[in-house]
């Protein structure tokens, strides 16, 4: 069912907003308009601008809340808003304080690693760095050579340069080492091992001891800094879990206020010389408006207007869904398909009825609906998915036809009755079909039934809309339901080989051409029923030509929409042929004991894939075989901006 919808338009003095959002309408429900768009006719108006005070506090408030583990962010402690934002500025301190140090920390880690890093491949060096940059006459050079290169110098050059290259450190590719070379001569030994491809190693002055020395030294020191950053790490989170219950209500305490404050814009403000106004507009339920209309009442600084006639709003009135709650789950079919606008009618409770039947002729059982109750429910209560309380409505249905087929886990005659329905085996014999499954027909007499009462709806829903043309003309219309109904009456009659159909017949024909006539001519006759001109759009010649091929399509869709139902027969019979093939492999043919093994996982198998595929099935036939004939769903969801308060 659709509640309600009442439009508000609310004024004050423009510094009495606050007030008024937190006073009055965080209590209630409202879905906000843009006042600029919805008095677009007014003059001198201009948006209301003010920066929000909360947003900065509410940023950090949640991104220090995201820092907790996921299961302490949601249970929060009640603060005001002075306690709520104290309690987020003494975090942060502490905070900033630990990222300041630990950032310190960090930089001191980088430049030790960064020195750790170079002086490692040196560790064999057997002499003091700080010593070497005493050398007066002798220069040296840190660096690597390709390994290649190093066998080609060592072999053709080495011995005939006038260097001393002391190796450290190896690998497959590179030769670590420092090579020393008289002062006078540096530059030419310089483009010796350039030519061999040498990598100088600038190492800075910061090293104490001996490259061993030195690089145990920084190892230590790294592990120490680790240690303190660790221990940054650790106070951060102590801060963090031990004010987790203020932090998350001091966050929702902010979020509180500052989306009372956002509410400015969606305001607009007058233009005045003397007083400036804020005039907020928007969407409450009827029952809202009423109690927000009694306590506003007296209030010297707020007015309040309630437009009792939707039409006269520009903005359309939002949807807000209310079902009984055993049917709200099926709230996310008829969302997925498309939210009903405000004037027409919520198919929720048509979905929960007709899908639920149609599961249970489907998947006719009563040990596989039952499991089929027990864990929908159950994963409907433990994680409150709507698909689940879904399952266990079809379930129930199933249940029910189970009992109607005497069908348990796929054992034919289980109970001590005999079967109303033998969905296999019963056959019926009708004139120019010849003999054919009664479950087939009994399935296409159910899609007629379905297709009529869906054009009952679709005429309602019409006359809501104020739609002549699918009141009175189209194919799901008054016409439509003529023309169809005639049809079955003729169907029936034959089939039941009536001996009335030749008194009636030129009836019922007349009805059915005349049916036909009028949704060819369906446009014309809305235009002119609402007395729109010219008639006609267009040429006339294209419009009939156009109108015979769209009538002759609507006759076929007719047909299809019609044999489209067999499917709920196919299915009837396919779930006992499977069970049947189940009980077979399982040796319980012939009055045999069968394998329980065999007959569990046969019944998980055709449980889990007949399910899916019936539930699938089911859907499709919701959907373009029903909800195509009366509904549109081009609503929009009632969405409160703000949120309502305890």
């Amino acid at each position: 069912m659709i509640v309600k919808m009442k439009f508000l338009s609310i004024t004050g003095p423009k510094e009495d907003i606050g007030r008024v959002t937190e006073k009055y309408l965080s209590k209630y429900e409202i879905h906000l308009e843009n006042a600029l768009s919805e008095l677009k006719d007014v003059k001198n108006l201009m948006p209301y601008i003010q920066i929000n005070p909360y947003k900065e506090k509410l940023k950090m408030a949640e991104d220090y809340t995201a820092m907790l583990p996921e299961k302490s962010r949601t249970a929060g402690r009640d603060l005001p808003l002075e306690k709520a934002i104290q309690c987020v500025e003494e975090i942060d301190r502490t905070l900033s304080q630990c990222r300041e140090e630990r950032s310190q920390l960090e930089s001191r880690r980088n430049q030790c690693r960064e020195l750790l890093v170079k002086i490692e491949p040196f560790q064999d060096i057997p002499y003091n760095l700080s010593e070497l940059l005493e050398f007066k006459y002798i220069r040296f050079h840190f660096g690597k050579i390709p390994k290649e290169y190093f066998e080609k110098f060592e072999n053709y050059i080495y011995d005939n340069a006038n260097t001393i290259f002391y190796r450290c450190h190896s690998d497959d590719q590179f030769v670590w080492g420092i090579y020393f070379a008289p002062k006078e001569e540096l530059d030419k030994i310089d483009a010796l091992y350039s030519s061999m491809h040498f990598e100088r190693i600038f190492l800075p002055n910061k090293y104490e001891g001996t490259p061993e020395e030195a690089y145990r030294k920084l190892s230590d020191e790294i592990a120490k800094l680790d240690e303190q950053i660790s221990a940054c790490d650790r106070r951060m989170e102590e801060t963090l879990s031990g004010r987790a219950e203020e932090l998350v209500g001091a966050r929702d305490e902010l979020a509180a206020m500052s989306r009372n404050f956002d509410v400015r814009k969606l305001a607009a403000c007058t233009n005045s010389d003397s007083e400036t106004f804020y005039i907020l507009c928007g969407w409450m339920s009827e029952s809202d408006a009423k109690s927000f209309q009694k306590e506003v009442d007296g209030d010297k600084d707020l007015f309040c207007y309630v437009e009792d006639d939707n039409n006269n709003v520009l903005s359309q009135p939002p949807t807000k869904l209310k079902n009984p709650r055993i049917f709200r789950p099926f709230e996310m079919f008829v969302k997925m398909y498309g939210l009903p606008a405000y004037n027409e009618m919520d198919p929720t409770i048509f979905m929960a009825i007709s899908y639920s039947f149609i599961f249970g002729i489907m998947f006719g059982d009563v040990g596989q609906g039952a499991c089929l109750v027990v864990i929908g429910y159950l994963i409907y209560a433990l994680k409150k998915a709507p698909l689940g309380a879904i399952l266990g409505s079809a379930g129930i249905f199933s249940v029910i036809w189970g009992f109607i087929d005497n069908s348990f886990f796929g054992f034919e005659g289980f109970f001590p009755y005999e079967a109303l329905l033998h969905p296999k085996d019963d056959m019926i014999t009708l004139p120019i079909v010849g003999s054919i499954n009664i479950v087939f027909v009994l399935a296409i007499a159910f899609g007629m039934f379905m297709i009529l009462f869906t054009m009952i709806l679709n005429i309602i829903n019409s006359v809501k809309g104020k739609d002549k043309e699918n009141t009175w003309f189209s194919q799901n219309s008054v016409t439509g339901f003529v023309f169809y109904g005639a049809l079955v009456v003729v169907i029936f009659m034959v089939m039941g080989e009536s001996n009335r159909l030749a008194a009636v017949l030129p009836v019922l024909l007349a009805l059915i051409i005349i049916g036909l006539v009028i949704i060819m001519l369906k446009e014309m006759l809305g235009r002119i029923a609402s007395r729109k001109r010219p008639a006609i759009e267009g040429g006339k010649v294209m419009y009939f030509v156009q109108a015979f091929f769209e009538t002759f399509e609507t006759a076929l869709t007719f047909l299809s929409n019609t044999l489209s139902f067999v499917r709920i027969g196919a299915f009837a019979v396919s779930h006992v042929a499977m069970m049947e093939v189940v009980m077979m492999l399982a040796g319980a043919e012939n009055g045999g004991t069968p394998n329980m093994i065999v007959v569990v996982i046969g019944n998980a198998f055709v449980a889990l894939m007949e399910g899916l595929i019936v539930a699938i099935q089911v859907l499709r036939l919701e959907y373009y075989e029903m909800f195509s004939r009366f509904y549109k769903g081009n609503g929009r969801e009632f969405k409160p901006f703000l949120k309502k308060s305890k």
